[in-house]
This record gives structure tokens, C-alpha cells and sequence, in this order.
């Protein structure tokens, strides 16, 4: 056994075991497979001033679904956000929306986007490369998101 103090309070005491011995070949290996769904938008890039989705650079705010991509968001930047950019994503029904705020994360003012939270629509707020990693976790699992992302 070996003491250590942890913090200065007590002594904790720790046994130095054998390293573990591994089986030399596993029955149900573990197997990763690349998404081959061409008809799935998911984000393969990004960078100062773009974005890509399936290897398509975008240079401005962009809103992504699984089987949908629009370019028509009105947005700009976030410190000109009002309800009216955040009613936009009332329509999709979205379980999650994820909100890319660009090289930094920031927080909109909740009576923004109110109406978002009333229809039981999360939402959230993170730096643009963030969401674009998150939205394609939640895609993958099949979950119903929508990432939009400001440059």
C-alpha cells in the first residue's frame, strides 16, 4: 500500500496492482463506419468566414437540417438577432436548435427567443465550429436538429 495526503485533509490509501491482462482476440469487436447517406447534410468543414456541408462552402449564414439547407435566414450577425430570426425556425418543429454564434459563443436575450421555448424547441447557444460538431453528433443519432450558423 502506498499513503498519500490528498489536500492536506486525511491520508488515502492506494494498492499498486498488476497491469491488466487483455483477451487476445475479442469476440464483438467494436467497428466504426463512415456515414455513406449522400442525402444526409452534415458539416465537413469550417474555417474564417465559411462553412462546408458535404464538401459545399458556404461565406454566409446558413441553416442546416438532415435532408434541407437554406440560405434564406435573414440573420446577418448577432448583435442585429431579433424574435423574427429566432420565429424563422417555428415552421421546422425542431427538437433542438442549435444556434453557431460565430467565432465566439454568446448569448441572446431570452424574450428573443421566447417564442422557441413556448412551442418546447431547446435552444442553444455556441461558437459556430461547436455547432457544427454538435449538430452532426445529434444527426448521427437520428435526432431532430437544426443548426444555424453565423460566420
Amino acid at each position: 500500500m502506498v499513503e498519500s495526503t490528498a489536500y492536506g485533509k486525511g491520508v488515502a490509501k492506494a494498492a499498486i496492482l498488476p497491469r491488466r491482462q487483455h483477451p487476445p482476440q475479442m469476440e464483438n469487436p467494436l467497428a466504426l463506419h463512415l456515414n455513406t447517406d449522400t442525402s444526409m447534410y452534415l458539416f465537413t468543414g469550417h474555417g474564417e468566414g465559411y462553412v462546408a456541408v458535404n464538401e459545399r462552402r458556404f461565406q454566409q449564414p446558413l441553416v442546416v437540417m438532415a435532408r434541407d439547407i437554406r440560405t434564406d435566414w435573414p440573420a446577418s450577425d448577432f448583435a442585429t438577432l431579433t424574435a423574427a430570426h429566432f420565429d424563422y425556425f417555428l415552421e421546422m418543429k425542431p427538437d433542438i436548435l442549435l444556434l453557431g454564434t460565430g467565432v465566439r459563443q454568446q448569448f441572446a436575450r431570452p424574450e428573443l427567443y421566447r417564442e422557441l421555448i413556448n412551442n418546447r424547441i431547446a435552444v442553444e447557444f455556441m461558437d459556430t465550429p461547436a455547432a457544427c460538431r454538435t449538430y452532426n453528433i445529434l444527426v448521427a443519432e437520428d435526432r431532430k436538429v437544426v443548426a444555424a450558423v453565423l460566420l
